[in-house]
This record gives structure tokens, sequence and C-alpha cells, in this order.
């Protein structure tokens, strides 16, 4: 739903648009995709030996790339595909994986972020970010060299609806005192590249915050803010306020462990 624009506003949006349209046309001639940025030129994978045919993809899929048969199995068409990931992040069963792309590959970059021993009394906060808005906006406020907390470390996603709920269980139990996860805008205004990736994150972790609160491990834990890539000057904020959780509610009683 647009808004009447005026002849400025009009130029820029024309504008956009046709830098949008040369892109494409350079990237397909080349036989690549506009999306995702990382310029992954591979598809997903399917191990379906191992399918339950659960039909979480195939309800997800923002492009309807996946068919079912009659047992409810999946079936990819890859032409329709456009890489997000968000059959990945919604597979329980992890058996929805890319070649350079998998739940594997990040549960490996948690795995090799450096966890502070419970004696060091530093805390340590993971963000997992959409690479198409919110890390260029992290990238911004760098440039603009806004100041933030140091103890957070950022974990780039091919899109926020691509994350695994296993990611946030391995980064708890490692010992990360703080969750934050940055996607783009949702909703009537939406500006997520793959139409409902960062939504369907959100509805995701609620469910795991109410998850959290029956084992009696703060939920507070765990944030998820949306943002706009002009919108760098909120960074600060949203990993000051995680920094303030932290200390408002301790350490993560895991750590060390």
């Amino acid at each position: 739903v647009r808004a009447p624009l005026d002849t400025e506003a009009c130029q820029t949006d024309a504008t956009g648009a046709v830098l949008k349209a040369i892109q494409c046309l350079e990237l397909t001639s080349q036989g690549k995709a506009v999306h995702p940025r990382a310029g992954d030129q591979t598809f997903p994978e399917f191990f379906l030996q191992r399918c339950t045919q659960c039909k979480r993809c195939t309800e997800e899929c923002p492009f309807g790339v996946l068919d079912e048969d009659e047992k409810g199995t999946p079936k990819p068409n890859p032409y329709r595909c456009r890489r997000c990931g968000v059959c990945m992040g919604a597979c329980p069963e992890r058996l929805i994986s890319f070649k350079d792309y998998s739940v594997d590959i990040i549960s490996s970059m948690i795995k090799a972020v450096e966890v502070p021993e419970p004696d060091d009394e530093k805390p340590r906060v993971l963000c997992f970010i959409c690479e198409n808005d919110a890390f260029p906006a992290v990238d911004m406020a760098g440039l603009k060299r806004l100041q933030y907390n140091s103890s957070v470390r950022f974990i780039p996603l091919r899109c926020l609806g691509s994350t695994n709920l296993v990611w946030i269980a391995d980064s708890l139990s490692r010992g990360m005192d703080g969750i934050i996860l940055i996607g783009c805008k949702h909703g009537d205004d939406y500006q997520c590249h793959f139409i409902k990736g960062s939504e369907l994150a959100n509805y995701r972790l609620e469910k795991v915050q109410e998850t959290l609160d029956r084992l009696h491990l703060e939920s507070d834990r765990i944030q998820v803010h949306q943002l706009s890539i002009n919108e760098y000057d909120k960074i600060p904020e949203i990993v000051n306020s995680m920094m303030e959780t932290i200390d408002k509610v301790g350490f993560n009683p895991f750590k060390g462990f």
C-alpha cells in the first residue's frame, strides 16, 4: 500500500526502481540472483529420509516453492526459490541446508565465539542479524563512529526467517548471557526482502520465550528488534538495552558448564 507522493519523493522512488532494475539485469546476465546478498548460487538440499511431514517448510515458504505429495512430503521447485533459508529455519529436524549455509555452519560459528569465564564477570551477547538491512546498518554505525558495548558479537544471517531455534538453544547452553535478533521491519509497511521472514522469526521466538519462562530462565535474555537500513543510530540503543537487562537479571546460570 503506497501513499500519495510529492514530486521529489516520486523522483527518489523512481531512481530506486531504476537502480534495482539495472542490478537485476547485470546479475541475471552473469547467471546470478539479486538475493541473497552473499551471492550464493546454490539451492536448498533436502535430506528427506528424516522428513516427518510436519509441513512447516511448505506452509512458511514466502514464495510457494514447496509443493507436497500425497503423504505431505515437500517437493521442491528450485526455479521459484529465492534462497532465503526460511524453510531451513522452519525445519525442526534440521534436514534442509545449503552447501555454504546450514544449521551446522551457524552452530560452528556460535561455538567459535569466546565466552568469558564466570570469574571474569564479563557478559557475552550474541546477535543474529539479517544481512539485508540490519547488517548494513551496523556497518554504517561503525562508519559514523557510534559507540556501543564491546561485549556483543554479530552473526549475519541470510534472512532472520532462517533462524533455527537450535541456534538459540546452543547459544544459551554455551553460556551466552543474552541473544539479540535484528531483522527487517514487518507488518503492513513491511520491508523484509523475503516478504515475511522477519515476521516468522518473531513468531517463533515468542514460543521460545514462553518456554524459557517455564524453565525459570528469564525470557528477557532474548530480544527481537526490527530495523530499517537507515536506522543505524538505533544500534547502540539496542545493544546497550540488552546490557542493562543482563545487569538486572544477572549472568547466564549455564555459564561455566
